[in-house]
């Protein structure tokens, strides 16, 4: 019989019951997964990743206020129609390619207690195979392939990958941080310690953890009995520690790629930008446009209000 390790992953889980309190007061009414990246929700794009990486079974850990995100992933048969009707080919393929990228289910978390908890919620779904975790903030533009090399690094070796990014010691204090060994493959490390949101000095290293997890199931069993840690929420760090200090092994892999911050407002902003500005029915008239507006932008800002 295989191992949990040794399982093919399949499934894929993520976490969109926060607030966005950060986009308020858009996020009153509109659940920040759902912002459009050009013209596509932030979500359809992490969905598509996962897809792509071949898995293509989704669960959604939701919260209140949600409903929104199960009804875009939903068939629509009235807007199908007339956009038949219409002849509207396009966009009706583009309403199609939405709820067909993979079957995606929903569960509720019922309570926000940190990612830790939010993830927690999947094993019953999950069951006893290895799964990914993608939080929603992080977009990985589709050329790197991030995804496929994690889950390749799990196949390989076993146990836990996170995804990890040099974000510079001065900033690693707003994320997990990890202490590594190098390996081989330069890109590719072993874990041997993690923390959460460490101070500056006391950070094992300036390598951060972004959104992107292939975790081993065993993680269910600690995340149990984790008890809740900073913020006073149950963190998903703490339990990889944990995994660490037992002996499973958690390899990091380091991403060098395209990544966009969706979570952040400026970044946000950034990423529509780069991303409409790099399409082929949007690029040429919105960078020859950038290119006069930024002509005309006066030497130094102006002071804040």
């Amino acid at each position: 019989m295989p191992t949990s390790s040794s399982r093919p992953t399949r499934k894929a889980v993520i976490p969109v019951a926060g607030m966005g309190t950060r986009f308020l007061p858009a996020t009153k009414a509109v659940p920040k997964e759902l912002l459009p990246v050009v013209d596509r929700p932030a979500l359809q794009y992490i969905v598509e990743e996962a897809a792509r990486a071949g898995l293509d079974e989704v669960l959604m850990v939701t919260g209140r206020n949600k409903a929104a995100i199960e009804d875009f992933f939903d068939r629509t048969p009235e807007l199908e129609t007339a956009l038949e009707k219409k002849g509207d080919a396009q966009r009706l393929a583009s309403v199609h390619a939405a709820t067909e990228v993979a079957q995606v289910h929903f569960v509720r978390q019922g309570e926000a207690r940190g990612l830790g908890h939010a993830v927690l919620q999947a094993a019953a779904f999950v069951g006893q195979e290895p799964f990914a975790v993608l939080l929603g903030d992080d977009l990985i533009d589709a050329r790197d392939h991030l995804l496929e090399q994690m889950l390749a690094v799990q196949d390989q070796h076993g146990g836990s990958v996170v995804a990890l990014l040099d974000v510079g010691r001065e900033n690693i204090d707003k994320y997990g941080a990890v202490a590594v060994e190098p390996g081989a493959d330069g890109d590719v490390v072993t874990i041997t310690g993690l923390v959460e949101k460490p101070p500056v000095d006391e950070a094992p290293s300036s390598l951060a953890i972004i959104g992107r997890y292939v975790l081993a199931p065993e993680v269910f069993d600690v995340l149990r009995q984790t008890a809740p840690g900073r913020g006073g929420e149950i963190q998903l760090t703490d339990a990889l520690a944990t995994l660490v200090e037992r002996g499973q092994p958690v390899h990091g892999v380091v991403f060098r790629g395209r990544r966009y911050d969706t979570g952040d407002r400026l970044d946000y902003l950034k990423a529509v930008i780069q991303l409409a500005s790099e399409r082929d029915d949007l690029g040429p008239p919105l960078r020859a446009w950038l290119t006069e507006f930024v002509a005309d932008l006066p030497q130094t800002g102006a002071s804040e209000a």
